[in-house]
């Protein structure tokens, strides 16, 4: 096994291998890591977040997107962050990379995505380690604190005297924190997949049942049943769903027969789309996915005008303003090489958006992996948790390129990253199960035998949910214990008589304290 050193330059987090030093000191478990960001744009830069993390064009264009890479004695990382920076005001650069060999040297360069030439200035560069077991201490100290919390019960009887020696059970029937899955039209009638998906999940979407192209394949001939279907076996089960998606941007996913309208009749159909879609589902999705990748593609803003994407989040605003309006995008995540999806473009996309007048609800990133780089992912998610919105992973999978022991590796990572984050607030998988297999990853097989990847949840859902507490009062009639967020049922012995209740514990900084008569 490798121990991993992690650094952090310019905010940039490293891993080292065992054989590498670097200057840095610890003190007791080594150093905390800090989930601090910026987005402004500031006159001068802050307090230095490790000793770095500002970068100024000084000289060329007024503003360009900036990438950091490295090159050491033996390997090369293309991107380890993006900035957008401009002239005259200092930009905030955060992110990181993994290296697993020891290393003599190591070259940082930045460079102008499109290739002008401009000067720039950087703030104090430093490295900042973290040890693996460090970064991993880190990330349980973040459980322990955003997704867990600590319970007392007060045990006494009916005239509210404090009974010692009670027997006191404990035990989580339902988790607080949503953790699910895509699911398709294969789940209705199959009670095997029923079964297997209720037993584990709290939260799922559509993987293609609600896009236009399948409520809608011709002209005037939309039917819902199937989604319908879905969203009744989800009620039945206490699942909450994403509303996944009312229009998509990348033309390849349009309805054949909507890419040839005119920009009339186009208009008119999308009208008809976001008003039907709306008035059938109204209330019954916690999000949508307003304007599939919108970064990427631009199918009706190229046909509608600039301000189309605008006025589909506006309409869904008043047709359904329950529901949680999400942006939803590919390699904001998962990568920092794709220049049209960096972490600060979703950012001034977003905030456009609420310019516009739309209250925009939540960040959603796709998560379609290939190796995914730790520092990197909280990175960007340190600078996304700036806008003060629910951050989801809402599709996260690994590359079916890498074998299946691979994927689950790298699943792991990907969760663990996502779960110990505090401003994650679900999880979503994009493994929705075909006889022909999934998407890029499966859980299991056709008959339900967990592959390695279902391995990895089901031990991740096993060590993030708590066991069954047993003990008695104390002195003070008081039982304590820690427990994931959620709602527990308690059964209380003393003598001859029992009792049970039921309590939850939500997210709150203070202990929660449920009183218990006998």
């Amino acid at each position: 096994m490798k121990n991993y050193l992690y650094i952090l330059f310019l905010g940039l987090s490293l891993q080292f291998g065992p054989s590498t030093t670097a200057s840095a000191s610890f003190t007791g478990d080594g150093p905390l890591y800090d989930y601090s960001a910026y987005t402004e744009c500031k006159s001068a830069p802050e307090d230095p977040l490790y000793g770095g993390g500002w970068v100024k064009i000084t000289a060329g264009a007024a503003s360009a997107v900036i990438k950091a890479s490295l090159t050491t004695d033996n390997v090369t990382f293309n991107c380890m962050g993006t900035v957008i920076a401009k002239r005259g005001c200092w930009s905030f650069l955060k992110g990181g990379f993994v290296l697993d060999s020891p290393s003599t040297y190591a070259l940082i360069y930045f460079q102008n995505s499109d290739g002008q030439s401009i000067s720039i200035s950087v703030s104090s560069a430093s490295l900042q380690p973290f040890t693996d077991q460090q970064w991993k201490i880190n990330q349980q100290n973040m459980l322990n604190t955003e997704r867990k919390r600590t319970a007392t019960l007060h045990v006494s009887d009916i005239d509210g005297n404090r009974l010692q020696g009670a027997t006191v059970v404990v035990e989580q029937v339902s988790r607080d924190f949503p953790f699910g899955s895509s699911i398709a039209s294969t789940i209705l009638g199959n009670l095997p997949y029923q079964n297997w998906f209720v037993e584990r999940f709290n939260a799922a979407v559509f993987e293609n049942e609600l896009k236009w192209y399948s409520t809608e394949p011709q002209p005037g001939e939309v039917n819902y049943t199937i989604p319908d279907q879905m969203l009744e076996f989800a009620r039945r089960n206490q699942i909450i769903v994403r509303g996944h998606n009312i229009f998509w941007e990348d033309p390849n996913f349009t309805p054949s027969w909507v890419r040839n309208l005119t920009s009339s009749e186009l208009k008119s159909a999308v009208s008809s789309r976001i008003q039907s879609l709306m008035s059938q589902y109204r209330n019954e999705f916690i999000h949508w996915d307003v304007d599939n990748e919108m970064l990427h593609w631009d199918f009706y803003e190229q046909r509608l005008g600039p301000n189309a994407s605008l006025e589909f989040f506006q309409t869904a605003q008043k047709s359904d303003p329950l529901a949680r309006l999400f942006m939803n995008e590919y390699n904001v995540l998962e990568t920092c090489d794709d220049m049209n999806s960096t972490v600060d473009r979703y950012i001034s996309r977003l905030q456009e958006l609420r310019e516009g007048g739309v209250s925009m609800d939540g960040i959603g990133l796709e998560g379609h992996f290939t190796v995914p780089n730790p520092p990197l992912i909280r990175a960007v998610l340190d600078k996304l948790a700036t806008l003060k919105l629910p951050i989801w992973l809402t599709e996260v999978d690994i590359s079916n390129s890498l074998d299946q022991e691979t994927q689950a590796k790298y699943l792991e990572v990907v969760l663990r990253e996502g779960f110990s984050h505090p401003s994650v607030k679900g999880i979503m998988l994009w493994t929705a199960l075909h006889p022909s297999g999934c998407y890029r990853m499966c859980l299991t097989d056709n008959n339900f035998h967990n592959l390695p990847a279902g391995d990895v949840v089901d031990s991740l859902l096993k060590e993030w949910e708590t066991e069954v507490v047993k003990g008695e009062t104390d002195d003070h009639g008081a039982f304590e214990f820690s427990g994931f967020l959620g709602e527990y049922r308690v059964t209380v012995n003393y003598g001859n008589r029992t009792t049970n209740s039921t309590f939850s514990l939500c997210p709150d900084d203070e202990t929660k304290h449920w009183n218990i008569h006998l």
